[in-house]
């Protein structure tokens, strides 16, 4: 009998992608407080405002008026307790310098599940062909859109975020393609590489996209992924701007989060831009698949805003300020004679590091000796009690399999100082030595 007939998407993804399947691996005999997971993008589970929410939830009953049904349904455009909290929270501490007037032009809508049921949204509502984006890209996303029928096309980043030449040279080449350009998506700090968008590079992309634009004659969107902008750790940083107010064409969409300044669990992500049919099937998206996020956890999520927020963004970007100091110092320390350059440690929690002449894939020497699966029982250990292990995202799936950053890919990788505590980091660093010094052996 034959096999149940899936869609294309469903054909694409009845195969995990490299990551999930790394991963998967990995998690299925990880041990706790013997190996180190650097790939995964958790928060810091000390971060959680645990006391925040106990008194949040108490809040929230203890406030109908306020807090309407929270244990209820919610309706497919967000909690409007919560659309003001969002709204107050970055008037009243300048959050991308949005004013009340700002605020009072955009439309906001929260999602069914985070930002990524937004990024999900937007692939649903748009017709399928060309996306722009910088490389490295955010490869679950992208992944995502190529099983979806998109065609990924990436651009390189340099240190101020994704290069506008790159991107005209792109749009050049691709002559009467490019009437199929659907959208552009950039991570306003990149993920993998924590590379900021900085405020000059953002007016120029806006200015490029509006020519685009005009170009072809409809509008193009400009999904700006702020994931990590509260997460801006570095005081010697300028605070990044929203392009939301000098956006005059309606062009400029933002999708923010909670989830790295309260908590994942929460599931609270929000778009806000120009209002219109786009944002109108938005919401009718969220309607489809259950409307947005739990209420009771908008009610909640409203509540800390209202109550904790200032406070709380403070404490999460000093705990990580500190960290990506001391991993840093790790780094320069333990890594520094095998690298051409690193980046990140300014915003977020990644560190995105380019070896000189190692490899880093999951087949790499480097990569075995850090998992123990290099068949040499001094390196590995005994089969029943492997030598701590560390796992990290490997540069080859962070980029473009066909893109100009394919190449250097292969000798890069993403580190995350996000969830595993800062001893346990430099300690897995440390390891990342001594696998680079096995790896230079085998070459």
């Amino acid at each position: 009998m034959e096999n149940i007939p899936l869609s294309p998407y469903g054909e694409a993804s009845s195969t995990p992608s490299p990551v999930n399947r790394m991963m998967a691996a990995f998690a299925a005999d990880f041990r706790d407080g013997m190996d180190t997971n650097l790939g995964v993008g958790y928060v810091n589970e000390r971060t959680i405002p645990i006391e925040a929410m106990t008194e949040a939830l108490d809040g929230v009953h203890a406030h109908p008026e306020r807090h309407r049904q929270p244990w209820n349904y919610g309706g497919p455009a967000g909690s409007p307790t919560l659309i003001a909290a969002i709204h107050e929270f970055h008037e009243r501490h300048g959050i991308g310098g949005l004013t009340g007037h700002d605020l009072e032009r955009q439309r906001t809508v929260i999602g069914a599940s985070g930002a990524s049921s937004i990024l999900e949204a937007i692939a649903s509502v748009l017709p399928k062909g060309i996306v722009l984006t910088a490389d490295p890209m955010y490869y679950i996303y992208c992944n995502y859109l190529m099983r979806a029928g998109f065609e990924v096309a990436t651009v390189p980043e340099d240190d101020e975020g994704i290069r506008i030449d790159a991107l005209e040279k792109l749009v050049n080449e691709l002559g009467d393609r490019a009437e199929a350009i659907r959208f552009i998506y950039v991570v306003t700090v990149n993920n993998p590489s924590c590379v900021l968008l900085n405020n000059r590079r953002r007016r120029e992309l806006l200015a490029f996209t509006e020519s685009l634009s005009r170009r072809l004659g409809r509008r193009v969107p400009l999904i700006l992924d702020k994931a990590y902008e509260l997460l801006l750790h570095d005081p010697d940083v300028p605070p990044p701007e929203s392009l939301l107010p000098h956006d005059s064409q309606g062009l400029v969409y933002e999708v923010g989060t909670l989830s790295k300044i309260l908590a994942p669990a929460l599931r609270v992500g929000y778009i806000m831009g120009a209002d219109g049919p786009f944002i109108e099937a938005l919401v009718q998206r969220n309607s489809d698949i259950g409307f947005s996020a739990p209420l009771i956890m908008q009610e909640m999520a409203a509540h800390i805003l209202d109550h904790h927020g200032k406070a709380q963004l403070e404490t999460v970007n000093a705990g990580y300020r500190e960290k990506a100091n001391r991993v840093r110092e790790a780094i320069e320390t333990d890594l520094g004679p095998f690298l051409d350059t690193y980046r990140g440690g300014q915003a977020g929690f990644y560190f995105y590091l380019t070896f000189s002449d190692i490899a880093t894939g999951e087949g790499s020497p480097f990569f075995r000796f850090l998992t123990r699966t290099t068949g040499q029982a001094h390196i590995d250990g005994p089969l029943s009690s492997r030598k701590p292990r560390v796992i990290y995202i490997p540069g080859e799936y962070c980029v473009h399999p066909a893109g100009s950053m394919a190449q250097i890919g292969a000798r890069q990788l993403r580190l995350s100082y996000g969830f595993e505590e800062s001893d346990r980091i430099i300690e897995a660093i440390r390891m990342m030595r001594h696998a680079a010094l096995y790896a230079r052996r085998q070459a």
